[in-house]
């Protein structure tokens, strides 16, 4: 017969504080980054109808809650140009060239992937010119002595808000400004390091 242990291996709680983004399209604001979520994942259900109570029946249609990022901005704006840029870029409100322009720029991004020849849906290939719209991004999170424990693996994400920054005279102190970002993704995927 078989034992089952359902002691835990490790007793550390894991810290709020310990993680590293990286996102591919937008290397000035990585650096700043000062929080971000890890998205809850929803599956909906199916009722199944009977003449006294419905019967829940699992769903298929899994759901991934937006990708928050939060960030200090740089005193010239640098970071938040960028993402402000690559907004821009998707949405094109002067002209078509924005979103031209903005793919050349980008095309060249090392780990940005989109499109490829693939037989699995869910599957990234690798990044064609096409489509450098998208980017992958990677939240590494961290043990208490920074080692790398899991890095969770976002796939083809694109920006979908940035919020605006307020200044104001009626500061009494310094309180640096700092910018939230929301992403849309295809999925993401937890790698245990």
């Amino acid at each position: 017969m078989a034992t089952v242990s359902r002691q835990p291996t490790t007793m550390d709680y894991l810290s709020p504080t310990q993680f590293k983004l990286t996102i591919a399209q937008l290397p000035k604001v990585e650096f700043f980054v000062t929080n971000c979520n890890l998205p809850g994942v929803n599956l909906g259900e199916a009722l199944f109808p009977t003449p006294l109570k419905g019967i829940p029946q699992l769903g298929d249609d899994l759901t991934f809650d937006n990708f928050t990022v939060g960030f200090q901005v740089q005193e010239n704006l640098e970071n938040f140009i960028e993402l402000h840029n690559w907004l821009l870029a998707i949405g094109f409100p002067k002209s078509r060239s924005q979103f031209a322009t903005h793919r050349s720029t980008t095309s060249e991004t090392p780990t940005a992937t989109r499109g490829g020849a693939s037989s699995d849906i869910g599957k990234a290939g690798l990044q064609t010119t096409d489509n450098p719209m998208f980017s992958d991004a990677t939240l590494t999170i961290l043990s208490n002595k920074n080692n790398p424990l899991v890095e969770v693996r976002f796939q083809d994400m694109f920006p979908v808000s940035l919020s605006g920054l307020e200044f104001s005279q009626e500061a009494t102190d310094v309180d640096y400004l700092k910018a939230q970002s929301e992403f849309r993704y295809k999925y993401y995927e937890l790698h245990t390091l």
